[in-house]
C-alpha cells in the first residue's frame, strides 16, 4: 500500500508539471525522439547488373543466389560506391547490411573500395533481404508463364509455384526493419550518438521497393504502380525533424519518382496534420 501511495504521489506531481507547462506534449515528444535517436541516413542500393540481367537463361543453369555480376555491373558498383562516399563524406560512419546472394556481395565488395576502414563500423549478411523466391528456375518456360500471370493478378499477392509472393517478402522485410531499430539503439550506445551514422542496405529491386512501401506506409494499389530501380541505383532516406521535434526519414525525390512512387504524405506528425513533398538528393 505504501509503494502504491508513493507511485500515485509521483504520478500526480508529474501530471501537475505537465499541466502547468506551456508546451508539454511537444517537449515530451522531443524528449522521446532524442532518446531514440535515428541514424543520419538509411540508404538502399539495388545490386549492380548481373549475368541474369543480361541473359535470363542464366537462371536455368545457375542457382539464383550464385549468379554473379557482369563486367559492366562491377563498373556500376564502383560508381555507386563513389557516389555513396560523396553523400556520406569523409567523417561519416557506415554500417552495411547485405543480401547473401553473390551479386549483392560482389556489389558491396566494389562499394567498399571507396571507403576507409575507419569509416566502416560493421557488415552483416542478412537473409531477410534476399530476392523474392521465384520457385524452380530450371523450368524457365513455367517461370515465364508465372510472370505473365503475376502481371495479370498483381505483384503483391501473386505467389509463384514453390516460391514467394510479394506479401511474403513484405513480411520478412517488416521483421528486418524491427532489427534495424534495435541495431540503431546498440550503435547509439556504442558510438555515443548517431549523428554521423549511415545504415546502408545492399539488396534487390523488389525487396527494396517493399522496404519503402513498409517504411512509408504505401498501400497495395500504390505499390502496384511502382517499378524496380535501375541496377546499382542509390535511394537515400535522410533524417529530418518535424516542427514538434519528432525525427523521421524523408525520401529522396529523384529516386522515388524513378520508381514511380506517388508523392509521399506523412500525417499526424506530433499530433499535427502535415504534408511533405520528397526531399532533394544530395
Amino acid at each position: 500500500m505504501m509503494m502504491m501511495r508513493r507511485f500515485r504521489i509521483r504520478t500526480n506531481s508529474f501530471y501537475r508539471h505537465m499541466s502547468t507547462n506551456k508546451k508539454p506534449k511537444q517537449q515530451l515528444v522531443r524528449g522521446l525522439s532524442n532518446l531514440f535517436d535515428r541514424p543520419h541516413r538509411i540508404i538502399l542500393i539495388r545490386h549492380a547488373e548481373s549475368l541474369g540481367n543480361v541473359d535470363e537463361n542464366e537462371y536455368v543453369t545457375t542457382p539464383d543466389w550464385k549468379i554473379s555480376l557482369s563486367e559492366k555491373g562491377k563498373e556500376q558498383a564502383q560508381v555507386a560506391g563513389e557516389r555513396l562516399c560523396d553523400i556520406i563524406g569523409d567523417r561519416g560512419k557506415v554500417f552495411f547490411y547485405v543480401s547473401p546472394y553473390m551479386r549483392t556481395r560482389q556489389t558491396l565488395d566494389e562499394i567498399l573500395k571507396s571507403f576507409s576502414r575507419s569509416q566502416v563500423i560493421g557488415i552483416r549478411e542478412e537473409p531477410r533481404i534476399v530476392e523474392q523466391q521465384f520457385g524452380n528456375f530450371q523450368d524457365y518456360d513455367a517461370v515465364k508463364r508465372a510472370k505473365i500471370d503475376r502481371s495479370c493478378f498483381g505483384r503483391f499477392f501473386y505467389r509463384f509455384p514453390n516460391g514467394e509472393s510479394g506479401l511474403d517478402v513484405y513480411n520478412r522485410v517488416t521483421s528486418f526493419i524491427s532489427t534495424l531499430f534495435r541495431d540503431a539503439l546498440q550503435l547509439r550506445a556504442k558510438m555515443g550518438g548517431l549523428e554521423n551514422m549511415n545504415l546502408v542496405i545492399v539488396t534487390h529491386g523488389l525487396t527494396l521497393r517493399l522496404f519503402l512501401m513498409r517504411w512509408f506506409q504505401y498501400n497495395v494499389l500504390e505499390f502496384e504502380t511502382t517499378q524496380n530501380p535501375k541496377n546499382a541505383d542509390v535511394v537515400v532516406m535522410e533524417r529530418t525533424h518535424a516542427d514538434s521535434g519528432v525525427q523521421y526519414f524523408k525520401p529522396c525525390e529523384d529516386s522515388m519518382k524513378r520508381m514511380s512512387f506517388p508523392e509521399w504524405e506523412r500525417s499526424k506528425v506530433g499530433g499535427l496534420e502535415k504534408k511533405y513533398s520528397f526531399g532533394k538528393c544530395e
